[in-house]
Formats: structure tokens, C-alpha cells, sequence
């Protein structure tokens, strides 16, 4: 087998500004704290911003407290500007929910240890965050972590509040569920795929336009700026998404193509670097040639490459690394300087595919 890539040369000028920082420690937020503590509010939830599972994770504290009729502040939690801890130990705060995240190292125990009274619970389900978290013999009495490596925070915090809300049923059985059954079905299929995102399973079917689908949802994960935050929630269908996402995949693959069978430069379409790659993996294979493809653009002075494989058998950082990159599998990028990359051209004309 011949080892060589299809290419395609294109050059990108891009201009970036600095992004504005965003704060998360915001006025509408110590305002409402301030409030639920001269109400005595028995329970907050911060959940992680903007995470779906975290976003979910909410939705379900809001349902649970809402069913019930119970007093409960709901708050974003970033990383970006944080609430401080001191800001957390309001008057009258029995329960305080972490859901999908845990905080910097020590702040769950720092607050279980000012604010004695109150009950910390905390839901994560990332393995970075195991080295932080407290042995059962070390955990304080008022401090109890749900880390769970195999099941997103969203589907372990439904689960929670679903076992939860069947304890408290009201004695008429009007309260049976945490979710109404004409959502049930649909929410729990959403999630199984929050989850299968969450774990990087790419297990379930049309994960990636599932991806695509979920992400146009991400600006409204707040619910100070966003009033109808739980409603939308509760309206996301998988198939929904999946069928947006499918669209976007076909519309972008599309103008790829065009790019491709018009045999012109790709200057100014950047964005469909994966695209590009990926139908190049496809020709290079037809042509009887290594099955990755791979597009170049300038970056500063030099090259940037960034290598696609649609064969699973392919692994295209080996060529990567060969030049100081990485990646995965299918995908890889390394910088070349321009006087590497036409010595390399010139040694491989004969036996590459170049598609202008």
C-alpha cells in the first residue's frame, strides 16, 4: 500500500479579540442569596454552568422542590468568577446541592464546616475530580458525595430526586412521579444520550448529530438570564436534535464537496476543515492510497495540517507526532514550516492525490 494522503492547500487569515470575561458572581446573584437568607430558604442547588447535565440536573431540584412545595434557590455555578463560600452560608440553609460539579479542592468540606447545620451533597462524574473527594471515614457527617464514573450527574440527580419525591408522596397519591408520564419517556432518552456525550461512549446512534443538535442549546443554560429555562428543558426531544444536527452534517458536507468538484482553493472556509478532510479520506482510499486526508492552512508563517481518517483501522496521529503534533485516531494536526512541506511534496508528487 502506497503511503501517501490526499491534500488540499488553503490559506485562512484570522483575526480574534479577546473575549469578554464573563462573571457568574454577579449581582442578581448575591442579591438572590441575600434574599433566600432573610427568608431563611431552607435548600440551594448551584448547578454546573453551562453543562447539560448540570443544566438538567436543575430541572429536576426545581421539580422536586416545585412538586412538593418547597422553598429552593437554584443558581449557576462557573469556574469563570465563582461564588465564594462565605457567600453560600446563609441563614436558615439546611441543604445545599452541588449538582454536576464539586468546586475547587476543599470547597465542598469548607462549607460543610462553616455551615454545620447544613446538609452538602454533592453529584459529579468525572474521574479527574475522584483524587479530590473524601473517604467515607473522612467525610464529615453533614458532607456526602454521589461520584459515580459510570453514570452522568444528570441521571444520577433524577434518579435522586425520583427516589426522593416517592418517599414524600402525598398521602392523596397525587405526587407519584418526579416527571409528568407525557415527558417521562422522552426525558429519559435525552438523558441516555446526555450521558452517552458526557462518558465520551459514542455508543448510541447518530451520536455526533445528537452534538450538533444539543450545542444551539447552550446560551440559554441560565436560568437568571433565562426564566424559562426548566420549561425549555422539559420540550427537548432527542430525535429533535438529532434530526437538526443531521441537517447541519448534510448542509456542511454539501459545500465540502462543491468545494472538492469545483477543484479550486478553499481560502475562507476554514470551518469545514473536518468535512474537507474527511471526502479527501474517502478519495485517497479509492485511489488506492492511504485512507487519510489531509488540509493545510496557513497559520502565522508556517503550515498548519490537520489530518482526517474515515477508516477505523487508520491512525492518523502517528503521521502527527512523526512532526511534533497529536491527536486522535481520526483526527490530528501538526505545524510544518513551509520549506518542510515542498520538500515532502516534492519527494511524494508521484505518488499523491492533489486535489486544488
Amino acid at each position: 500500500m502506497k503511503s501517501s494522503v490526499s491534500h488540499i492547500c488553503k490559506r485562512t487569515t484570522t483575526f480574534t479579540t479577546s473575549p469578554r470575561p464573563r462573571t457568574f458572581r454577579s449581582d442578581a446573584s448575591l442579591n438572590a442569596i441575600a434574599k433566600a437568607s432573610q427568608d431563611r430558604v431552607p435548600s440551594l442547588a448551584l448547578y454546573n454552568y453551562p453543562s447539560f447535565s448540570g443544566s438538567f440536573s436543575a430541572l429536576f431540584a426545581h421539580l422536586f422542590h416545585s412538586r412538593l412545595n418547597l422553598p429552593c434557590l437554584i443558581l449557576p455555578f462557573s469556574s469563570v468568577h465563582p461564588l465564594r463560600v462565605e457567600d453560600l452560608c446563609t441563614e436558615g440553609l439546611e441543604k445545599l446541592y452541588l449538582l454536576d460539579f464539586l468546586g475547587p479542592k476543599g470547597f465542598a468540606e469548607e462549607i460543610s464546616r462553616r455551615a454545620s447545620t447544613c446538609k452538602v451533597i454533592g453529584f459529579n462524574h468525572r474521574k479527574s475530580v475522584l483524587r479530590n473527594v473524601l473517604s467515607t471515614e473522612d467525610c464529615p457527617e453533614n458532607l456526602a458525595f454521589h461520584v459515580n464514573v459510570e453514570k452522568s450527574s444528570s441521571i444520577a440527580v433524577y434518579e435522586y430526586f425520583s427516589a426522593k419525591i416517592a418517599e414524600a408522596r402525598c398521602s392523596d397519591g397525587m405526587v407519584e412521579s418526579l416527571l409528568e408520564p407525557k415527558d417521562r419517556d422522552r426525558a429519559e432518552l435525552l438523558l441516555k444520550y446526555i450521558e452517552d456525550v458526557d462518558l465520551r461512549q459514542q455508543n448510541l446512534p447518530d451520536i455526533r448529530a445528537f452534538t450538533i443538535g444539543l450545542d444551539e442549546w447552550r446560551s440559554k443554560l441560565n436560568c437568571l438570564t433565562n426564566p424559562y429555562m426548566y420549561e425549555q428543558l422539559l420540550e427537548i426531544s432527542a430525535a429533535d436534535l438529532i434530526a437538526k444536527g443531521n441537517s447541519y452534517i448534510s448542509v456542511r458536507e454539501k459545500a465540502a464537496k462543491k468545494l472538492l468538484d469545483k477543484g479550486v482553493r478553499a481560502d475562507g472556509n476554514s470551518d469545514l476543515v473536518n468535512e474537507i478532510g474527511k471526502q479527501l479520506s474517502l478519495r485517497s482510499a479509492a485511489a488506492g492510497l492511504r485512507p487519510i486526508g489531509a488540509v493545510i492552512y496557513m497559520q502565522r508563517n508556517n503550515l498548519k495540517m490537520c489530518l482526517r481518517s474515515t477508516d477505523s483501522g487508520t491512525d492518523t496521529s502517528e503521521v502527527a507526532k512523526a512532526y511534533g503534533g497529536g491527536g486522535s485516531l481520526s483526527s490530528s494536526s501538526f505545524i510544518i514550516r513551509m520549506d518542510e512541506y515542498n520538500q515532502w511534496l516534492s519527494m511524494n508528487r508521484q505518488d499523491h492525490l492533489k486535489v486544488f
